[in-house]
């Protein structure tokens, strides 16, 4: 038998686009992705101005954020609702750009829904966190940092998930302008024992702190509190009532 000598990778295969995967795209094949990617270590860093706080309890987990929108300098709404609830027990906070994360949510919404319709019970937050990870490192949803909290058999669970799809379980963690500002409130005052109200106060308390000194934050708290009863969210414009 003739041994071939050609390269069977070149000719009609390449022109006729065989030379990529039959099923992709796959999670991180998407169109630019990794330029994308890249992109986020250049430059000054991503701006994602706003406040996100995410607290755990023994009976559930509270997740918190201010309520305004800026564009560039300027404050383009005072009453945005930046943590949605994404599975029967789970929600996520948003920092970064806003169509992507509108689209993660949808996209989280959908995916959770059809776990539970395949299987017959609802997603674990291991996997809940896992799924935005990959989804966040896929490229297609860049320029989002969000805090997963949820309750499942296990118990508790808050998830500090960067745009890249890096996922942490904590205790408790920030995201956004005025991190810096949350957190130190936060090492202060929260601790192995807190109850659900007491995280409620902690997390207006590291919000309120955010408000005073980062000009991204601001304009009142959206404060959600997820238990095995479900997702719970109320909106403050001010403070007064969980100080």
């Amino acid at each position: 038998m003739r041994t071939p000598t050609d390269n069977l990778s070149d000719g009609p295969s390449v022109e006729l686009g065989r030379d990529q995967p039959v099923f992709g795209p796959e999670l991180g094949e998407f169109d630019q992705s990794e330029q994308r990617a890249a992109a986020g270590g250049e430059g000054e860093g991503m701006k994602t101005g706003t406040t996100t706080v995410g607290i755990k309890t023994a009976d559930g987990v509270v997740l918190a954020t201010d309520m305004r929108a800026s564009l560039g300098g300027m404050v383009s709404s005072k009453d945005v609702q930046k943590v949605e609830e994404v599975h029967p027990r789970g929600a996520l906070t948003i920092a970064g750009s806003v169509s992507p994360a509108q689209n993660l949510i949808s996209t989280l919404r959908a995916e959770t829904s059809l776990y539970e319709a395949r299987r017959g019970k609802d997603m674990s937050m291991e996997a809940l966190s896992t799924l935005t990870g990959n989804l966040l490192r896929s490229g297609a949803f860049f320029v989002v940092s969000p805090i997963l909290g949820g309750v499942d058999d296990e118990g508790s669970h808050i998830y500090s998930i960067d745009p890249l799809g890096g996922t942490t379980e904590e205790e408790y963690t920030v995201t956004g302008s005025g991190s810096q500002y949350a957190l130190g409130v936060l090492e202060q005052e929260y601790d192995d024992g807190v109850t659900i109200d007491e995280a409620k106060t902690i997390a207006a308390k590291a919000i309120q702190s955010a408000v005073e000194r980062d000009l991204a934050s601001g304009n009142g708290i959206n404060v959600a509190v997820v238990t095995d009863d479900g997702v719970d969210i109320t909106r403050y414009k001010d403070f007064d009532g969980l100080l």
